[in-house]
């Protein structure tokens, strides 16, 4: 037989028959890709690649249609943008505050190559800016602070052409004020965060506002209802026109009034000056530029003797009839109590209104009693604070010890000292048939208001308020209010000031309170004169009736055709059908 070779393998070549012959081997596998298998594989790397492709594609896409506060700066910019806040509205519609769009200047700094040159570009376009402060912003190791807030189209130019890394643009809302002034007290201000600091701006963020910015919905105005005022802005520009006028001419250290509606509460117009721009409200800061409708606390002076008569009529023990020995000083103690123009004589529950009389007045206090007199001002609000929408308020100064001598002097207005708005709503409630209605500063109606009132006096009594306050238009020191065409009634108030722990013969705060129309009223008016002068024209005096009450008469002449109470030239036949009835003094 023939022997068949055996094949021998193919010579390796000489470098891989010496060291690395298995690496060779490995080598010459994966040249020998199997069709099949490239396939796969090209077909996974293809995938991969287009995957990164389209990543990159839709984020290019969403920084060229998503602005930067959304995109370009993250969660941290975002919470520091100023958040918007609702258009405040008069009660007619008209804005008086609302939000504006500007643009404020961030930066990075983790982005921002070289500080030094930054900070030296920066202070160049921006010169206010600190350069020390800057560049101590710029070494933080935060990915967002702001370089200036609220910054011009022009600055903004200046700082795009720099063209410095890190460094950007953020639109935010910024707060303003159309009418300036107008209004100042009640609104209060935003600070430059857009956060509400003082009054009703402050209120809209304690209902919720706050929480939802907070949360980091970015809301714009638009989506927020807007916030409707009570406040009138034509009745707030003649309102203050007057006391500036007032405070100017009998050279008071300041002035304040308001107006509310009696049937609502509604403060229609609310003035205190000194006042602010709130636009620009580093003078809210100062001392003498505080609410003193709402804040102030003051000694009412012989405005609070309307309180204290009503109180004794309402009490049973008094009527319209009643007489009260005012012949000589009443003594208590050491103290006496005479009356500023002594008549001298016995007077009715009427002339003892009319003329004021501190004796007459405290008489009717003891009448009813220290307990009693105390319960019927609580009842009136008048030894608690007053809480409004506004969150600055005031707690009443009353008597740690409150004796006889005490119900005494608070029956003529001094002793307790309380908000004026206090003292303007129970007026109101004295006139308006008996109910107590806490005020607001927000619109609301008559129904409403009428769900949360409280009786503090009965109706026949409150027809006899009115009666004396007219009367004391036509007879008494409410003369110089009583403007021709308007049935005006009212009550003047004098209080010395207390000046280091003493009363002052010279320095004076006066007051009036006025309500309009006394048939069917609807309106209470507040004028308060801080240290007026006695001037020739008023012989020297400075008592409310020579400035508070003409005051309140210029005031009332402006503004009731405003509120839609026009002039009436005939007085009404039947206004107090009652007292007619009783045959009370000045009626007959």
């Amino acid at each position: 037989m023939t022997a068949v070779p055996t094949p021998t393998a193919a010579p390796e070549p000489a470098a891989a028959s010496g060291l690395f012959p298995r690496l060779w081997r490995i080598a010459t596998d994966l040249l020998r890709l199997r069709v099949d298998k490239s396939t796969g594989r090209l077909g996974l790397a293809g995938a991969v690649f287009a995957l990164v492709f389209a990543t990159i594609a839709g984020r290019l896409a969403m920084i060229a249609l998503v602005p930067d506060s959304a995109a370009g700066v993250g969660r941290s910019a975002g919470q520091e943008i100023a958040a918007a806040r609702p258009d405040i509205l008069d009660r007619n519609g008209e804005v008086m505050a609302s939000d504006v769009k500007v643009v404020s200047v961030f930066a990075d700094p983790r982005k921002v190559v070289d500080k030094d040159e930054a900070v030296e570009l920066l202070t160049a376009v921006l010169p206010d800016l600190g350069a020390r402060e800057l560049r101590q912003k710029l070494g933080q190791r935060r990915g967002f602070v702001w370089i200036k807030r609220e910054i011009t189209p022009k600055q903004q130019a200046e700082v795009h052409r720099l063209g410095i890394p890190g460094v950007g643009f953020l639109p935010e809302n910024k707060r303003v004020y159309p009418n300036g002034v107008a209004g100042a007290h009640v609104l209060g201000f935003a600070n430059i965060d857009n956060a509400g600091i003082a009054g009703i701006e402050k209120y809209i963020d304690g209902q919720g506002l706050k929480d939802l910015n907070g949360a980091g919905f970015a809301v714009s105005a638009e989506d927020l209802k807007p916030v409707h005022l009570s406040l009138d802005l034509r009745v707030q520009h003649a309102l203050r026109d007057e006391l500036v006028k007032a405070m100017a001419k009998f050279r008071a250290k300041a002035a304040a009034g308001a107006i509310m509606d009696v049937t609502t509460g509604e403060v229609v117009g609310l003035v205190s000056l000194p006042d602010f721009d709130p636009n620009n409200p580093v003078d809210a800061l100062e001392k003498d530029r505080i609410n003193r409708i709402n804040v102030g606390v003051f000694e009412m002076g012989s405005t609070f003797k309307a309180l204290t008569t009503a109180m004794a009529l309402d009490s049973g023990k008094f009527n319209i009839h009643s007489n009260l020995d005012a012949r000589g000083a009443l003594h208590y103690g050491r103290f006496k109590i005479g009356d500023y123009h002594a008549k001298n004589r016995v007077m009715t529950v009427p002339e003892v209104f009319i003329y004021s009389s501190n004796i007459g007045t405290a008489k009717m206090a003891l009448g009813v009693g220290v307990e009693g007199h105390k319960a019927f001002l609580r009842k009136a609000g008048q030894l608690e604070r007053l809480v409004t929408e506004l969150p600055e308020n005031a707690l009443p100064i009353v008597p740690a010890r409150w004796g006889e001598l005490n119900t005494i002097t608070i029956a003529f207005g001094h002793g307790v000292a309380v908000a004026p708005l206090q003292a303007l709503m129970a007026v109101g409630a004295l006139v308006n048939g008996g109910m107590m209605i806490k005020p607001t500063f927000l619109k609301r109606t008559e129904e409403e208001a009428k769900a949360g009132a409280v009786r503090i006096i009965k109706p026949e009594t409150s027809e006899a308020m009115r009666y004396v306050m007219r009367l004391n238009a036509t007879k008494g020191s409410a003369s110089s209010a009583a403007i021709a065409g308007f049935f005006v009634g009212g009550k003047t108030g004098t209080a010395e000031k207390v000046i280091n722990g003493r009363y002052s013969k010279t320095k004076n705060l006066t007051t009036f309170t006025a309500v309009y129309p006394m048939d069917t009223p609807k309106y209470v008016f507040l004028t308060i004169l801080d240290e007026p002068a006695g001037l020739p024209e008023t012989h020297g005096f400075s008592t409310s009736g020579w400035n508070a009450a003409p005051t309140t008469g210029n005031i009332i002449e402006r503004v009731a055709p405003l509120l839609s109470v026009p002039p009436r030239f005939e007085p009404p036949a039947h206004a107090f059908p009652l007292m007619v009835k009783l045959g009370a003094w000045g009626t007959r």
